[in-house]
């Protein structure tokens, strides 16, 4: 590994002039200074961020705790985050809790042991309305924001996410206008709020087109294909009779309508199907699906701008943004 002094010693000079040509020092002669940034790249220099960390008291670097790097939203989300923070000369440390709460709390130490200059965090949901590493996170004072909805454990930090309740509302509203009065819902986990959002919004369009929601049309389906696959099977078993399906995101939509296809149903002839999020998957599905578009880059977008302000200690807002109807060949009118 090539050193301070090694640079010095071929330049002639010593280490403390490398070290502030290095820095851009303006009492270094911009000859000197342009001839030793050659010589550092030439001789392929790397510098220590560890040691400028310790010396400036940054790192340089986010920590930015998600569910999963297969969550397609996360995934668009982080690009966005990446490429701003990049611009800024800033890395991402990327750690996964694949929704387990006590991995969720090993990251979010491990992180500030780091001592990452802020925190993005995408909270792992859960019914308890205490969490002690939140309570730790906020004691030392570390920038953080979370990546969706805030819960009781963490609501005492500010929040960037989408309007899933408005966008949830759109959907329905979407099917009622082509006639469907029957509507199933397939359901997230009820500790998520974002979940429990999504759901209400479907309930709340029923009311107001005049429809009483029926418990019997809603299935707990998870998050994932196979959840949404297994939630569809128990509603064809239980013949309820919907001319309609909306899911809680697009992964239980492809879930479900996978399911409906291989039992010999049309999408949408048989059964429309529509999801939420507006995953890469969900425009090339064989059957390209309806769904709310979440506006992943710009919450990657508003969130660095929210993180930028933390750091200089202004105070910052919440901020929800809307998501976006997005109609394609999986909704039709009912034949019935």
């Amino acid at each position: 590994m090539v050193r301070l002094k090694d640079i010095a010693a071929r330049a002639g000079v010593a280490v403390m002039t490398v070290s502030k040509a290095l820095r851009d020092a303006p009492d270094v002669a911009p000859a000197t200074r342009a001839r030793i940034r050659a010589l550092a790249e030439q001789m392929g220099y790397v510098p220590d961020a560890a040691a400028r960390g310790l010396r400036s008291r940054q790192s340089k670097a986010f920590g930015v705790v998600v569910s999963s790097l297969s969550n397609p939203v996360l995934t668009r989300l982080l690009r966005t985050l990446g490429e701003h923070a990049q611009e800024a000369g800033y890395d991402l440390i990327v750690a996964q809790t694949f929704n387990n709460p006590a991995r969720e709390e090993i990251c979010l130490r491990r992180l500030i042991s780091r001592r990452v200059d802020g925190l993005f965090v995408s909270p792992v949901y859960r019914i308890e309305t205490e969490a002690r590493v939140y309570h730790e996170v906020l004691a030392r004072g570390i920038p953080t924001l979370l990546l969706g909805h805030p819960a009781p454990f963490c609501d005492a930090f500010p929040s960037v996410a989408t309007d899933d309740l408005a966008g949830a509302l759109q959907v329905t509203r979407h099917l009622l206008e082509l006639g469907h009065r029957r509507i199933a819902f397939l359901a997230g986990r009820i500790a998520a709020p974002w979940a429990q959002e999504r759901l209400d919004g479907y309930r709340r369009a029923l009311r107001e087109a005049g429809i009483e929601p029926d418990d019997r049309l809603v299935f707990s389906a998870g998050s994932t294909i196979e959840d949404g696959a297994k939630a569809a099977l128990q509603m064809l078993n239980e013949n309820c009779d919907a001319t309609a399906v909306q899911a809680v995101n697009d992964l239980v939509a492809v879930g479900c309508a996978n399911t409906f296809l291989q039992q010999g149903l049309k999408i949408p002839e048989d059964i429309s199907v529509a999801g939420f999020g507006n995953i890469l998957l969900s425009e090339h599905y064989r059957v390209p699906l309806t769904t709310a578009r979440q506006p992943k880059a710009r919450l990657g977008a508003a969130a660095i701008e929210m993180m930028w302000k933390m750091l200089r200690r202004d105070h910052v807002e919440s901020r929800r943004l809307p998501a976006e109807l997005i109609v394609r060949a999986s909704t039709a009118p009912p034949r019935w």
